[in-house]
């Protein structure tokens, strides 16, 4: 009998990480995870008491996060060792396995559909958003983050990252989502507070490229990551990351309330 791996390192394992999909517990991910849970803390509000639609959930921290102020929250993914691994670590969860393409929820069945960091791997983002609009209730409101094109792919149209297969400057999110029938009711960024701008200085003006460095092995002679980099990086809180509605360009994340 296969027992299946635990703690941080066992998800990790399961989950068969490429860098796209955050876990938590995880030192050198802590970055990643806090900046993608500030954004689920920034939205919390939106969900107090509504029936959720996590579509795309990847590990489940963000949709066990959302369940402690839904009502109910069901979890959907693609992939079925992650669905398998949601619902054995988040029973407060209903878990299902489907195709974002055309979601196994019915219409008008849901208060709130989340999508965290999950557009951009979409092909057909314009048809995705329309089935959200269908399965919300009349008012129901979508929330969405993405990572800002300006930022995260400069003077590009075609994404660096192979996993991505459009990505979204803040003009274009909010055309998308108006062209699919929702009103954008808030179009934020996330940005490094003051404790991450900290880090950056100390690390060069970029934590996030001392990070990549590291990473992918541009540091010469550098077999692990250095100590004090990795240190910094695993005190990282969500508390690091602001959402405001200033500086929208100059973002590092999208974060969309739709209606």
């Amino acid at each position: 009998m296969n027992t299946p791996p635990t703690g941080a390192a066992g998800r990790a394992e399961a989950l068969h990480l490429t860098g796209e999909r955050t876990v938590p517990g995880v030192p050198e991910e802590n970055y990643w995870f806090r900046r993608h849970e500030a954004a689920y803390l920034a939205l919390l509000p939106y969900c107090a008491g509504a029936t959720v639609l996590e579509a795309g959930c990847g590990e489940g921290y963000g949709a066990g996060l959302i369940a402690r102020h839904a009502a109910r929250v069901l979890a959907l993914d693609y992939d079925p060792p992650t669905a398998e691994h949601v619902a054995r670590c988040y029973p407060e969860v209903d878990v299902v396995r489907g195709n974002l393409a055309f979601l196994p929820v019915a219409t008008g069945a849901v208060d709130v559909v989340a999508n965290f960091q999950v557009i951009e791997h979409l092909w057909d983002q314009a048809g995705f958003l329309r089935e959200c609009r269908r399965v919300l209730r009349p008012g129901g409101r979508l929330l969405v983050t993405t990572p800002n094109r300006l930022t995260f792919t400069p003077d590009s149209d075609t994404p660096l990252n192979p996993y991505h297969t459009r990505e979204l400057a803040p003009v274009e999110l909010a055309e998308l989502l108006g062209a699919a029938g929702f009103t954008v009711e808030r179009l934020a960024g996330l940005h490094h507070g003051p404790a991450v701008r900290a880090l950056d200085e100390r690390h060069g003006g970029s934590i996030i490229a001392a990070q990549l460095d590291v990473v992918l092995g541009q540091l010469p002679g550098q077999a692990e990551w250095p100590a004090d980099l990795l240190t910094d990086v695993e005190a990282i809180r969500a508390d690091g990351f602001v959402v405001s509605d200033a500086d929208l360009d100059e973002s590092l994340d999208l974060v969309a309330v739709a209606r």
